[in-house]
């Protein structure tokens, strides 16, 4: 059985997709990008507001499942440019205790959607 997660305060998906599927006790988040929910505009330039944006967007997903950054068990990191990945780390590492924070891959790839810098992905459970 799956659930579809949807919030308002993440952006809308851009294509036949939905923000997360629950499975169970699993949560699938989409890949989030740095588009502004509210406004549905992107806002890039600075690498390091850009990744808390999409911070704030996936942690907006896992509020809406009812979960929050503790319960992330897998991230995926998308970049457009393995110099960004100091500062984009930065910014990541605010989000979770060193501690207990998720296995994850960071890729370099060509091209993101709409030309962004960084897409971030999590898998969570309850």
């Amino acid at each position: 059985m799956k659930k579809i997660i949807n919030t308002s305060n993440a952006p809308a998906p851009i294509g036949p997709y939905n923000q997360a599927v629950l499975s169970g006790n699993m949560l699938y988040t989409s890949g989030q990008i740095a588009l502004d929910p509210k406004t549905g505009e992107l806002k890039l330039g600075n690498i390091k507001e850009e990744t808390a944006l999409v911070m704030e967007n996936l942690k907006a997903i896992l509020t809406e499942a009812g979960m929050t950054f503790d319960n992330v068990i897998k991230t995926s990191i998308f970049i457009s440019d393995m110099n960004n990945f100091a500062q984009i780390n930065e910014v990541y590492a605010n989000y979770f205790n060193a501690e207990t924070a998720p296995a994850r891959e960071t890729v370099e790839v060509a091209n993101l959607p709409k030309f962004v810098n960084v897409e971030i992905s999590a898998i969570a459970v309850k």
